[in-house]
């Protein structure tokens, strides 16, 4: 199992090895300051536009090896096939270094520096022993200050290769699939707060329990998302204070996690799950708050370089069946800057964010094929 987070130790020894792959492959390799490590392959036109490969580095706890780290790999190993071989534009392959919030509790640091859309208010938020963003950054040996330096230039467009983290490709008998959007994400931090008080001395119609209205909040969140098609809402975290078996629980905080592939959809289940927890919190006599903590509108693939990832992967003889991602990836952050396209991987069980994540050997051989064949058809276009 691993556990990688932003420019941590394990980042830097990952770092080590992908330099050397990279530089194996012929690539002229960098880090940029906001971690992101990135290798150019020559393109036919000095300076000109380029197309971006790349994924994630960072994991989140106890990980798996293939979420992020296998579309770096890919990337690799597109610029490695090619071997001398010139294309119409170079291919800038990129390792983002933080995509999974884990350590500062904020996604897609890697990618919004690329994309030029980095809120500089990011740099002061802290890790559980108070390190910033920044801190973290200068630590690195990098400068937080010359983070606009990471943008994009030209660019074609990115293609990132990921494990489709879910079951529909096995249950469709498929290694691969083309993504056609990514679903939106809501995520919303509430708090019910009531009365701490003796276990066995407050009576049940006089306690202002924080604890079982949330969990009164939460049954009825599941049961109002099982009704909605395709809306997935989840409850995971949840911290009560004071947190002993004898205190009726006084503070409550839950988080929500709600996504849809339609914006309308997302913002209103929502807005009726705050709603529904006002009504909760007022009727036990408890007070709520709640904080928006992202909201993350859904994103289609652009329509041209899917439909040559589409050609691509049917040329390599498999059929090219559409997916829609429930799960965000930096590609959404890049798609509000440029062209993206994405590729999905087979996951055996559906499994991810586990250390027995896995993927078919055959299938990574299938990616690669096809996208050799994108960068063909992608060459064609412009040559």
């Amino acid at each position: 199992m691993t556990t990688r987070t932003f420019l941590s130790p394990p980042m830097r020894d990952v770092h080590a090895h992908v330099t050397e792959w990279m530089t194996a492959a012929g690539m002229a390799v960098t880090v940029d300051h906001a971690g992101n490590i990135r290798g150019v392959s020559d393109g036919a036109t000095a300076g000109g536009a380029r197309l971006f490969v790349g994924s994630h580095l960072d994991t989140v706890p106890r990980a798996g090896a293939f979420d992020g780290v296998l579309g770096v790999m890919l990337g690799i190993a597109l610029v490695e096939s090619l071997g001398s071989r010139r294309l119409p534009f170079a291919i800038e392959v990129v390792g983002f270094s933080e995509e999974e919030g884990v350590r500062f509790g904020v996604p897609y640091i890697g990618s919004r520096a690329l994309a030029g859309t980095l809120d500089r208010d990011i740099l002061d938020h802290r890790d559980p022993h108070g390190c910033t963003v920044a801190d973290a950054i200068r630590a690195y040996g990098l400068d937080p200050s010359r983070i606009p330096e990471a943008a994009a230039g030209d660019a074609i467009g990115y293609l990132e290769f990921h494990i489709e983290q879910g079951p529909v490709l096995e249950s469709r008998g498929l290694p691969l699939g083309v993504v056609s959007r990514i679903a939106g994400q809501t995520r919303v931090m509430l708090t019910f707060t009531g009365t701490a008080g003796h276990a066995g001395t407050t009576p049940m119609h006089l306690r202002r329990d924080a604890l079982a209205g949330a969990a009164e909040w939460i049954a009825a969140v599941e049961r109002a998302a099982s009704q909605v098609p395709d809306l997935v809402a989840t409850v995971g975290r949840i911290e009560t204070e004071p947190n002993a078996t004898n205190v009726i629980a006084g503070r409550c905080v839950v988080s929500l996690d709600v996504r849809h592939r339609d914006n309308p959809s997302r913002v209103r289940a929502a807005a009726e799950a705050v709603t529904l927890a006002r009504d909760i919190a007022a009727r036990r006599g408890l007070t709520l708050h709640h904080e928006v903590r992202l909201d993350e509108p859904a994103l289609a693939m652009d329509i041209a370089l899917t439909a040559l990832l589409e050609r691509a992967v049917s040329d390599s003889g498999i059929s090219a069946s559409n997916v829609v991602s429930g799960a965000g990836h930096d590609a959404m952050v890049l798609g509000l800057r440029m062209p993206v396209a994405m590729l999905f991987l087979r996951s055996p069980g559906g499994l991810s964010h586990h250390p027995d994540e896995a993927v078919h050997d055959d299938d990574v051989a299938a990616a690669l094929a096809a996208g050799l064949r994108f960068l063909d058809l992608l060459g064609a276009e412009r040559s």
